[in-house]
């Protein structure tokens, strides 16, 4: 079995500049996308689920069972994390009952003294079933579930404070957003990633793993920049759903799905998941954790 917490396989990469690849899953065929992809590219990965995600493929406990089940049907040899992405502080709760090995709370719609507060009691939770914590300081641009930000730069003092509630990784806003990245976007805020990078370490004595929301769309250079900055872990899904939409969309427009029967939603969906694999192999090529295992 290896299924386990997030904090060694972050941490390890934290330690040796390169960074984890969370993916989000929406159903089945996703989370069999994500687990093959990670075993192919012997990559440790986190399996990732909003709490929409969690809602529409049925509750805390159905996700945990399906990615279990599905890793010892397909002989999944590499390290993988179950992550509750964004989750307020009850969806926190729940999956950490139900046998998420990795948490994140989102507090950051929150006053800073309440976010802090909840946190520490989900730090408390969480530790004493062995369960990894990601927690956030400064929102992350656009909507996620219900928890809507204006992409705002964390503050310095609110991220050294996060850190000493003893979480085990930082998600800070750096300009970075979830959804696709409109024109105007100006990129990452790169100096001020470092600055936040060079204040936890120091307020903690140790390399603090920084995670970047929005993965998809933000350029490679930029990703890679800031891996070497601290960042340890990237958060994708918007990628994934767009080439999975676009490969079937071209299905469809040139009609494969009247041929014989591809009509079966086992042929129907293939070229949409194969838009997946590829889509993750890539970003694990740029994240750098390929044969990290």
């Amino acid at each position: 079995m290896t299924i386990v917490s997030g904090k060694s396989m972050i941490t390890n990469a934290r330690q040796n500049g390169y960074a984890i690849g969370a993916f989000n899953t929406n159903n089945l065929e996703w989370t069999e996308a994500i687990l093959r992809v990670a075993q192919e590219q012997q990559a440790p990965t986190i399996v990732a689920a909003s709490m929409g995600a969690i809602k529409y493929m049925g509750g805390f406990k159905t996700v945990v069972d399906l990615v279990h089940d599905l890793h010892d049907e397909l002989n999944i040899t590499v390290p993988i994390a179950i992550h509750l992405d964004h989750g307020n502080y009850e969806a926190a709760k729940s999956a950490i009952a139900a046998g998420f090995t990795s948490i994140m709370f989102d507090g950051s719609d929150l006053p800073i003294d309440e976010n802090l507060a909840k946190t520490q009691e989900i730090v408390k939770l969480a530790h004493a079933k062995g369960i990894s914590v990601e927690a956030e300081v400064g929102t992350i641009g656009g909507e996620e579930d219900g928890i809507i930000g204006d992409g705002e730069i964390a503050p310095i003092e609110d991220a050294v404070a996060m850190v000493n509630t003893g979480i085990d990784f930082l998600a800070a806003g750096i300009g970075n957003i979830h959804g696709p990245y409109p024109d105007n976007w100006t990129g990452l805020h790169l100096d001020h990633l470092q600055n936040i990078t060079t204040a936890v370490d120091e307020a903690v004595g140790h390399k603090v793993p920084i995670v970047l929301h929005g993965g998809s769309g933000i350029p490679d250079d930029q990703i890679e920049t800031a891996i070497s900055m601290g960042v340890s872990k990237v958060n994708v899904n918007s990628e994934a759903q767009l080439a999975f939409h676009e490969a079937l969309r071209e299905f469809i427009l040139a009609d494969h799905d009247l041929e014989g029967k591809n009509y079966d939603p086992r042929k129907l969906l293939a070229t949409g998941v194969q838009g997946i694999e590829s889509a993750l192999t890539d970003r694990i090529s740029v994240f750098g954790n390929a044969h990290k295992a």
